[in-house]
């Protein structure tokens, strides 16, 4: 293969992907070339970015997923060759080859080495030829007896998108009654997440471990690979926690793992980094899942135990350079673990979050790596995927790596969109986990919620942001300024302060008398001594424990982070609106979406758990469901229409006991 030197790459994705992409770039000297859609107009890749080219619209059929116009881009700008990071456009041959038409370096793998993969049954078939153990599966097409096949495959079956990845247009089905809804629900999710609805069905092994195998492929017919990943702990089929190596991996297993990998590779002429994932059943065995013929999430780790930039890598790969001899020699030093960090509201079920990153700070510790698409003021919107960032560690023993990520996670200051750190903490603490014994079934086990429940914020936190924002209000004073906080000529009656934290209230009392602050929470006192107050810090001593607290106000909220957790506080305001409150029997928007589906119409009578709206946000598909048998007396939504959090989307009247209104 001739030596094609890349000098301006377009990066054909967005967030954090594309700004990583990016760094390596630019490290090599290479210019760059971002596209943008209308919501990422001031995204931080896009300043990284050497050019950038805008994609009107907001959707990703609009935009990201818009072949021809990125395409266009790279014409428009010089630029030479097109990454397509992952998800989008990085596995669609037809892209592939647009960019080999339009004389673009397309940084991957081959269109005929991606359309081999992109049918998944079609790869399972290369697979099995090439004597990789694979699980039974068919595709499902319009003539498909769907009873007929899934019997065949034995239930469980799991429904999926037979293009793309990332859990969407995924659903398990246990029953035949169930299968029907599942396929037709995962069309409709797999076409708006990858542009193509086709689903297959595949059996489903219960709680296995998903164990997948790096590898990089040159033009000059070598295929190596860069040893296993860990992603078994997993919610909706997404993961949200990796790490190389699998501590259940032994150097046998880790052997057979790669020679199938490596065979997989070589079976379609793999050129470039890509990934070969496999479920591992409780006895040991490992059956093929997929090739993705890309960059994944969480390439990083391997990165870390290394040493190697896969990106770096994909680019020279793409300039025709053979595998160095660090790529063929590479060996494991270390252990690293990643974690997603998602815009998410774990107790409501995993809801995506929106809102304005009013701070997002990751402490510097040495080992922790942060690759983030966002920074303060980031807006995150209902547009895209709800990763925010991957904090990733690295140590000597897996041990080491865990703990240190654990405390970048906790003591990270993240305001402004609920998320899912608390969680990610929670596991990184769990026994279960640091024994390594994870599966698939992990967070079936072991309840989310109560996972993320111990740095949950109380009354001290809510003590610490009225403290600051007294503080606040003393530093702002026109008058005496030199006094300290709280001084008063006369004694008075205590100040008042009240927040929610969730479904929790707290009102805070103080009064700085001659003897010390007394400060009350709900009526209740709290025994604190005010060491010192700033807007920004408190330092309290509470039942002779002494705590700094940082304090982050914005209109609205005080944002408090301490040694003893994260508290996100919404301030009551002294006179409530009388117009915030909803008619009885509203159902609300869990978050803002667009309606795909209205399922029942003004005087129809419904049942409980019946489903009434199916709203779509980041690409997934959530449904609202009757609270109690009733009448639907108004729906106040129609397909197409957005919808903000908290929004009222239908009313229903509940049934008296003899089922009358």
């Amino acid at each position: 293969m001739p030596s094609t030197r890349i000098s301006k790459l377009l990066v054909a994705n967005r967030g954090e992907i594309a700004a990583r992409i990016m760094r390596t770039a630019h490290a090599m000297g290479v210019a760059t070339v971002a596209v943008y859609s209308d919501p990422d107009a001031d995204a931080p890749f896009v300043r990284l970015a050497d050019e950038a080219v805008r994609l009107p619209g907001s959707a990703p059929a609009q935009t990201y997923l818009r072949g021809d116009l990125v395409v266009a881009a790279a014409r428009a700008t010089g630029a030479d060759a097109v990454h397509p990071g992952y998800g989008f456009l990085s596995e669609n041959a037809g892209f592939a080859r647009a960019c080999a038409e339009a004389g673009l370096t397309f940084v991957g793998p081959s269109p005929d080495a991606i359309a081999s993969m992109g049918s998944k049954l079609e790869a399972k078939a290369l697979m099995e030829k090439a004597g990789v153990p694979v699980l039974p599966g068919a595709v499902v097409t319009g003539d498909t007896d769907l009873a007929a096949v899934a019997a065949g495959i034995g239930f469980p079956v799991l429904v999926k998108a037979a293009f793309g990845g990332g859990g969407r247009g995924m659903r398990t089905v246990a029953e035949p009654a169930e299968l029907a809804a599942a396929v037709e629900g995962a069309r409709r999710e797999a076409a708006s997440a990858f542009g193509d609805g086709t689903v297959f069905l595949e059996r489903f092994v219960v709680d296995p471990r998903h164990v997948e195998v790096q590898i990089l492929g040159d033009a000059h017919g070598e295929v190596v690979h860069l040893f296993e990943r860990e992603c078994s702990i997993q919610r909706r089929y997404q993961k949200i926690v990796e790490e190389s190596p699998s501590p259940v991996v032994d150097h046998a297993l880790r052997a057979e793992l790669g020679a199938a990998a490596v065979a997989a590779g070589k079976a379609i002429g793999y050129t470039g980094a890509g990934t070969v994932e496999f479920v591992l059943d409780r006895e040991g065995r490992f059956f093929f899942l997929e090739v993705n013929t890309r960059l994944q999430v969480e390439h990083p780790v391997t990165e870390l135990v290394t040493g190697l930039d896969l990106v770096e890598l994909q680019l020279r790969v793409a300039e025709g350079e053979p595998l160095p001899p660090e790529v063929t020699g590479a060996a494991i030093t270390g252990n690293a673990v990643e974690v997603r960090l998602y815009a998410e509201d774990v107790a409501s079920g995993f809801l995506p979050a929106t809102g304005t990153l009013h701070r997002f700070r990751v402490p510097a510790l040495p080992g922790v790596r942060v690759d983030s698409g966002v920074v303060d003021g980031s807006v995150v919107g209902t547009h895209y995927d709800p990763m925010l960032a991957k904090v990733i560690a690295h140590g000597r023993t897996r041990v080491e790596a865990v703990r240190v990520l654990a405390r970048a996670l906790q003591r990270a200051e993240i305001h402004g969109v609920t998320t899912n750190r608390d969680l990610l903490v929670g596991i990184l603490r769990e026994p279960e986990f640091l024994a390594g014994r994870t599966d698939t079934g992990y967070l079936t086990r072991h309840d989310p919620r109560a996972l993320g429940a111990g740095a949950a914020g109380g009354p001290v936190h809510a003590a610490a942001a009225a403290l600051a924002a007294q503080a606040a209000n003393r530093a702002s004073a026109r008058v005496l300024g030199g006094f300290p906080s709280g001084w008063r000529n006369v004694g008075g009656p205590p100040q008042r302060a009240g927040y929610t934290l969730g479904e929790q209230a707290f009102e805070v009392t103080y009064a700085f008398r001659r003897a010390g602050l007394e400060l009350a929470v709900n009526g209740e006192p709290l025994p604190v001594r005010l060491l010192g107050a700033a807007p920004d810090a408190v330092d309290l001593e509470v039942g002779g424990v002494r705590r700094t607290y940082a304090v982050h106000r914005v209109p609205g909220w005080s944002y408090v982070d301490g040694p003893d957790g994260s508290a996100a506080l919404a301030e009551v305001p002294r006179f409530a609106d009388p117009n915030a409150v909803a008619h009885p029997g509203s159902l609300l928007a869990p978050m803002p979406g667009g309606v795909v589906r209205v399922l029942a119409g003004p005087g129809d009578a419904v049942t409980a758990g019946q489903p009434l709206v199916v709203l779509e946000a980041m690409k997934m598909e959530h449904t609202v469901a009757a609270p109690v048998d009733g009448i639907v007396a108004d729906m106040a939504v129609a397909p197409g229409a957005q919808v903000d959090t908290g929004q009222v989307l239908a009313v229903v009247e509940e049934a008296g006991v003899d089922g009358r209104r």
